[in-house]
């Protein structure tokens, strides 16, 4: 069972996966039936669900989702422009790398909440400062991964464009092109961050998206839309992974048939 290399199959694989949400769902149900905890801090999970639907109702849910989604691309797209071009010379390029990377190493490990008053002080509170919050959580992580992407490149392939004459902007390019379809896998974890940042962001003077939402509810212990909130943040975030994963399969089909190739070589 354990370290097997045979891969399950679809039905197996979900199988468990529904195993796993009927025990969970299940013990949520027994410990707020039997009151293991406070109705306050634990609600019921009918209450839950009809709570789901008034926030799709009354709280205009698709529209919060929206708006905490467009923060998220915006803080993506920004982080992307900048980090994956730098993350590609500073693999490419020691002086850059031993210039940068003393900064950014630390960045990553730095909890990006202590950030926030400064960047409220910088940004003020409206919209700005949320994307740039969210920016200071993506950035550094996609940096790196950039950087690790592009060391991966074959040597051999760098030397044969070289070779072939290829000049320095090209072979950034070809580098750029090589690492792209690993990086954009990436996109997928980059964009969970957001998720968890962006309700942090959202707390402060906002009047849209799910982190508003969430604390509003609370202001009022309105626990039942606190958990539908949560449950509203997990379904979005699941949503857009799934279609960047689908993405990832149309744009680079090599890639599954690669990996298919090294599982039955396995």
């Amino acid at each position: 069972m354990f370290f097997q290399r045979r891969k399950l199959s679809l039905f197996a694989r979900a199988g468990l996966g529904v195993v796993a949400w009927i025990l969970l769902l299940g013990f949520w149900y027994i410990s707020a039936v039997l009151e293991w905890l406070p109705p306050i801090s634990l609600p019921h999970p009918v209450d839950v669900v009809k709570a789901f639907f008034r926030l799709w109702t009354e709280n205009d849910l698709v529209t919060n989702v929206a708006v905490s989604w467009w923060r998220i691309a915006q803080a993506f797209f920004w982080s992307a422009i900048i980090a994956i071009p730098l993350g590609i010379v500073m693999a490419s390029s020691e002086p850059v790398y031993h210039f940068v990377n003393p900064i950014a190493a630390p960045m990553r490990s730095m909890p990006v909440s202590a950030f926030l008053p400064a960047i409220i002080a910088v940004f003020g509170l409206d919209e700005k400062m949320k994307i740039a919050f969210l920016i200071v959580g993506m950035f550094f992580y996609l940096l790196a991964i950039v950087t690790e992407e592009a060391n991966r490149v074959r040597r051999e392939l760098i030397e044969t464009a070289l070779t072939l004459g290829a000049r320095q902007r090209q072979v950034l390019w070809l580098v750029f092109c090589a690492c792209f379809p690993s990086v954009y896998s990436s996109f997928r974890i980059l964009y969970d961050i957001g998720w968890t940042y962006v309700i942090l962001a959202e707390v402060v003077n906002s009047r849209k998206g799910v982190g508003y939402m969430i604390e509003a509810a609370r202001k009022f212990l309105d626990f039942d839309r606190v958990y539908a909130g949560i449950i509203a943040i997990g379904l979005a975030a699941f949503l857009f992974r799934w279609l960047l994963k689908l993405s990832e399969r149309w744009l680079f089909p090599w890639q599954r048939t690669t990996a298919q190739a090294a599982a039955k070589e396995a």
